[in-house]
């Protein structure tokens, strides 16, 4: 397994896409070999220098307590880091939308954390174990980190976390869900939230089941009609990012704090949690059998 690169920039940057590719070897790809950094600090876009957020030893710290805290079970590293990566890199979601910044924290930053997450076994037509390049420059829910931040933004409840630690404790939602538009509205997150903490959805056929019937019942006006949400205020959002000039470091054992919004309306996640139920009852889902 490779070991984080030689040169670790201080601070975050801009990588594009196109200038990835020299530093995305055969060697890298298959786990093995790492590169120095050196070179790829040449052809990276620099952020601002009076900005605290773009600091990387947070981000490595946060990285490196995972890899030993779930050395055992890597998967469970997605729920544990999520909310505190997402505590610790405070974006507006137009920053988190530029995929440079995700390519630069995965390449030069934490190649070795992506190589440690997402080195798959070998199959049998490609025996080799190999880390998929989606993972370091992919589209927002494939990326190793840009998926995990959008996991964290979408699914918190207001300034509480847990949602986030209860979505992205199951794969199939952050490989499903977040590609459907409805996430975006915080009593339909919150209500998928409530069904999996419920039990009532546990599988990964259940969760696929599920958005398929959400997709084939309506559109998201449909959804704020029957669990409307309340506006936020971006200033409080405005307000959290500055503050990550004086926060401190985010705590490894209890979750931290994100945004000071309000909640999404409990009468709203109420009533979509009910509409989801009815829809995961009749939802065509494999293997089910017809009297379930």
């Amino acid at each position: 397994m490779i070991t984080r690169p030689n040169h670790v920039p201080e601070r975050l940057g801009l990588l594009a896409a196109s200038a990835m590719d020299p530093f995305l070897t055969e060697q890298l790809i298959a786990g093995e070999q790492v590169h120095g950094g050196v070179d790829l600090a040449k052809v990276v876009e620099p952020l601002s220098e009076d900005d605290a957020r773009w600091a990387v030893e947070p981000l490595r710290g946060l990285v490196e307590d995972a890899m030993f805290a779930f050395r055992e079970d890597r998967t469970r590293a997605d729920a544990w880091l999520a909310p505190r990566l997402h505590a610790t890199l405070r974006l507006t979601r137009r920053e988190a939308a530029d995929k440079r910044l995700w390519n630069h924290l995965a390449l030069a930053v934490a190649p070795d954390y992506v190589a440690w997450r997402h080195l798959s076994g070998g199959t049998p037509n490609r025996p080799e174990s190999r880390i998929a390049p989606e993972r370091f420059r992919g589209a927002a829910d494939r990326q190793c980190f840009s998926r995990l931040w959008w996991a964290a933004e979408l699914f918190r409840n207001g300034p509480d976390y847990e949602p986030v630690e209860t979505a992205c404790g199951n794969q199939d939602v952050i490989h499903t869900v977040l590609r459907l538009d409805l996430i975006d509205h915080r009593p339909s997150a919150q209500a998928i939230v409530r069904l999996l903490k419920t039990g009532r959805v546990t599988t990964g056929r259940e969760i696929n089941g599920l958005c398929l019937a959400i997709s084939a019942a309506g559109a998201t006006l449909i959804y704020d009609a029957i669990g409307p949400d309340t506006s936020k205020d971006p200033a409080r959002m405005r307000d959290w990012v500055v503050e990550a000039e004086s926060a401190p470091p985010v705590a490894r054992r209890s979750l931290p704090q994100g945004p000071d919004e309000d909640p999404a309306p409990e009468e709203s996640v109420a009533a979509l949690t009910a509409c989801f139920d009815d829809l995961l009852a009749t939802a065509p889902i494999r293997g089910r059998k017809s009297s379930d």
